[in-house]
């Protein structure tokens, strides 16, 4: 294990904050572009590879053969295999979640399936898949594809805008640029915002999204969720049902190479304002929340992490006219895992984060030697 301080690693904004040492515990590694991790009770981890494969690994370990039973993925562009979590069951059911770009008539699109682990670990049983991305368009990129289990036993899933969509992400005829709420088997809430409304698809919670890729709960069940933007104003947002976060009518970036998008402005009315907005772009990707006191004064704040700028940074969270708001952030573990595809809290409470570009994964251990 290496061990460092992030001291030396990290710009604080919490005045008096002390400096927290840890060591780097070797968890995975030798992954074929890993995209997320889902940490099971018993400590062992399914990592998905953007390629396709889904694999097994015991902490410390090399990956598994990879399982059996994956449906076929679009590999071409930002699509893959993505996400994946475990049921918050899975000690009983041993059921997983996952999502990923899948082909069909007209283009492709994001999938999200269920399935169960086998027994020994080899391959995936009862695959379906619950929910499906419509319109399918000729797309590769944006593909966004992070899940999360509410406690009320509900799915969230983010959905990109497919990028040559991005107006889709203002219209509810679509499901482009929107996170959606499904049940487990696949079946619409019938408490979701828009369900009954004329023109709108049910599963949707919000909308005005553009290439959403980290989500977390909070303590309290809210979600939030960090997407990239285009060119500047990548977001963290905290996202209420039915709410319009504002893309592409508003935003903080500009277009690639410069200028604006439509009329160049970052508020307007009805349109929700990000709690935190990045430029320039971080390239966020992979989003946890720490519930314990296992790194002291962490407790309570939120984990993302960058791909452009390889880090993840800490967001503090405090209470506030009845909601969150950003307060202290810190920059962690700069370059020094390569770019950071996701971020975990495991069982053990522990923070996992997993390296894209040097396919391992790492927990972060406290150091109490100092």
């Amino acid at each position: 294990m290496r061990r460092i301080g992030l001291a030396a690693l990290a710009a604080s904004l919490t005045a008096g904050s002390p400096a927290l040492a840890v060591t780097l515990q070797p968890v995975a590694r030798d992954l074929d572009s890993p995209w997320a991790m889902a940490i099971l009770p018993n400590g062992r981890l399914i990592v998905t590879e953007r390629g396709g494969s889904m694999r097994v690994v015991a902490p410390g370990g090399r990956p598994s053969a990879p399982l059996r039973n994956v449906p076929p993925v679009v590999a071409r562009g930002q699509g893959g295999l993505l996400d994946v979590i475990a049921d918050s069951a899975f000690a009983r059911n041993r059921t997983l979640y996952f999502c990923f770009s899948e082909d069909g008539e007209g283009g492709n699109s994001t999938a999200l399936a269920r399935a169960r682990l086998a027994a020994d670990e080899q391959a995936l049983e009862d695959v379906k898949v619950i929910f499906r991305q419509q319109p399918k368009v000729q797309s590769r990129a944006h593909f966004g594809c992070r899940i999360v289990e509410h406690p009320d036993g509900r799915l969230f899933l983010t959905l990109g805008d497919r990028f040559s969509r991005m107006q889709d992400a203002q219209t509810l005829d679509n499901h482009h640029g929107k996170v959606v709420r499904v049940e487990k088997d696949g079946r619409v809430p019938a408490d979701n915002p828009f369900v009954g409304r004329a023109g709108a698809l049910p599963e949707i919670w919000s909308y005005g999204h553009r290439n959403p890729q980290g989500a977390a709960l909070d303590g309290a069940g809210r979600l939030w969720v960090t997407e990239h933007g285009p060119q500047g104003g990548d977001e963290l947002n905290l996202i209420e049902p039915g709410r319009n976060y504002g893309w592409p009518v508003i935003t903080y970036g500009e277009n690639y190479g410069g200028g604006k998008i439509g009329e160049g402005i970052t508020e307007r009315a009805g349109m929700e304002q990000p709690v935190v907005q990045w430029t320039p772009s971080m390239a966020p990707s992979g989003l946890a929340w720490l519930p314990n006191d296992q790194y002291g004064d962490w407790q309570g704040s939120l984990f993302a992490g960058s791909l452009k700028f390889q880090q993840v940074e800490r967001i503090a969270l405090s209470p506030g006219a009845g909601r969150p708001v950003a307060g202290a952030r810190q920059t962690l573990l700069k370059k020094e895992l390569g770019r950071v595809r996701d971020v975990r809290v495991g069982p053990d409470g522990g923070l996992y984060v997993l390296s894209e570009s040097e396919g391992r994964i790492v927990r972060l251990v406290p150091d109490r030697r100092r």
